[in-house]
C-alpha cells in the first residue's frame, strides 16, 4: 500500500468526481466520433487531447488553495474586463460576432472566463462585508456594479447567452450572501416594465429566436429549422437510440451545429432516453457534490464561491438542455465537457478544479 506525502495528497482528491467529470468528457468524445461520421478528425481527438490537457490543469488548480484566490480576486476581475475590452478593439470575428482574442496558439474566449471572475469578486466582496449590512442600499450597488460592467461588454459582441450567464453567477452569490428574496423580486418586475424598451434595442437576429423560440413553425425552413430539427432528432432516439453511427439528422446534415450547441440532440438519436439520462445523472452526481462542498466549506468565500460556482454550471446545463429541447431561445450556451470548444471545456475544469480545492482544504484541516 501507499505511505507518505504522496499518499495523503491522493486520499484528499476526491476520485469518484473525477471519474464522473471523465466520463462525461468520454462520452463527448464518443458523441464527436460519431458526428464526425466515424472518424477522429476534425472533433472528437481534439476534444480528448483539449480534455487531457486541461485534466492536469485541473488537479494542479485544486492544490491551490482558497486563499490565494480571496486574495487575487480582483486582480482576476480586472484582468477579464480587460480582456474583454481588448476583444472590442482588436477580437477576432467569428459567426458573425467579435468574441475571441487570437493569442496565435489558441484564441481564448474571456467572456467564459468572467463567469468564474464575477463569481470570485463577488463572493470577495461579501466574505469581507459584515453580516446585516446585505440589503443596505449602500452595499448593493458596489456587486450590482461588478456584475453591470462585464454583462455590458459581452452583451456588446454580441453574446446574450454568455452574459445571461455571467449575470446569474454573480446574482446568485449575492443571493446566497443574505440579500432579501424581496428585492430580486423587485429587480423583476423593473425588468418586466423595461422590457418594451429592451426589445428595441435588441439585435434583429436576437427578436428572431425569441419569436422561433415562441412558435418555431413560423419559419421552418429559415431561423426555425435548427430548433425542428433538433426536436426531430432527439424524438426519433427513442428509449434506446437508434444505434451508435446510425443517426440520421445528424449523418445527413439535416442537424446544425451537430458538434457544439446541438451536440444532445446528437447523442439523443443515436443513444436515446437512455443516453440522455445517463447524462444528467453525471451533472447531478456533480451539482449534488459541489453544494455538498459549498455547505460544508471552512469559510463564507469557500461557501459562496463553490455555490457559485456550482450555480454556473448549472446554468450552462439547464441553458442547453432546455434550448435544443424547444423550451428556451437559441443562445448559443454549450453542454459542459460534451460540447466541441476549447473556451467552455477550459472554464468548466477551472471551475472544477476551485471546487475540487475547496474540498481538500477541509480535509487538510482536519488531518
Amino acid at each position: 500500500m501507499l505511505d507518505g506525502p504522496w499518499a495523503r495528497e491522493l486520499s484528499r482528491l476526491p476520485w469518484g468526481i473525477i471519474a464522473v467529470v471523465t466520463a462525461l468528457a468520454g462520452f463527448g468524445m464518443v458523441i464527436l466520433y460519431s458526428a464526425g461520421g466515424g472518424a477522429l478528425q476534425p472533433w472528437a481527438l481534439k476534444h480528448g487531447i483539449r480534455f487531457f490537457v486541461l485534466a492536469i490543469g485541473m488537479l494542479v488548480i485544486a492544490h491551490v488553495r482558497p486563499e490565494f484566490w480571496l486574495r487575487n480576486a480582483w486582480i482576476i476581475y480586472g484582468a477579464m474586463v480587460l480582456a474583454l475590452v481588448a476583444v472590442e478593439l482588436i477580437g477576432a470575428v467569428g459567426g458573425g460576432s467579435q468574441r475571441w482574442l487570437d493569442l496565435g496558439v489558441i484564441q481564448l474566449q474571456p467572456s467564459e472566463l468572467m463567469k468564474i471572475g464575477i463569481v470570485l469578486a463577488v463572493a470577495r466582496y461579501y466574505h469581507y462585508l459584515p453580516r446585516g449590512f446585505e440589503t443596505r442600499p449602500m452595499a448593493l450597488w458596489p456587486p450590482l456594479l461588478l456584475i453591470a460592467v462585464p454583462v455590458g461588454l459581452v452583451m456588446l459582441q454580441p453574446d446574450l447567452g454568455t452574459a445571461l450567464s455571467i449575470m446569474v453567477g454573480g446574482v446568485a452569490v449575492m443571493f446566497l450572501a443574505g440579500v432579501r428574496l424581496w428585492l430580486f423580486g423587485g429587480a423583476l418586475a423593473v425588468m418586466a416594465a423595461a422590457a418594451p424598451f429592451v426589445w428595441g434595442m435588441m439585435h434583429a437576429y436576437q427578436k428572431r429566436r425569441v419569436l422561433i423560440f415562441l412558435d418555431p413553425s413560423i419559419d421552418p425552413r429559415g431561423a426555425g429549422y435548427h430548433i425542428t430539427q433538433s426536436k426531430i432528432a432527439i424524438g426519433s432516439g427513442g428509449l434506446s437510440g437508434k444505434g451508435f453511427l446510425d443517426g440520421t439528422q445528424s449523418h445527413l446534415d439535416y442537424l446544425p451545429e451537430l458538434h457544439t450547441d446541438f451536440i444532445f440532440a446528437t447523442m439523443a438519436e443515436e443513444w436515446g432516453l437512455l443516453g440522455g439520462l445517463f447524462i444528467l445523472a453525471a451533472y447531478a452526481i456533480l451539482l449534488g457534490w459541489g453544494m455538498m462542498v459549498a455547505v460544508r466549506a471552512n469559510s463564507q468565500f469557500g461557501r459562496l464561491a463553490a455555490m457559485g460556482l456550482m450555480v454556473t454550471l448549472f446554468f450552462y446545463v439547464a441553458v442547453n438542455m432546455m434550448m435544443v429541447m424547444g423550451l428556451a431561445p437559441v443562445v448559443g450556451i454549450p453542454l459542459p465537457l460534451v460540447s466541441y470548444g476549447g473556451s467552455a471545456m477550459m472554464t468548466i475544469m477551472i471551475l472544477m478544479g476551485m471546487v475540487i480545492g475547496i474540498y481538500r482544504e477541509r480535509h487538510v484541516a482536519r488531518a
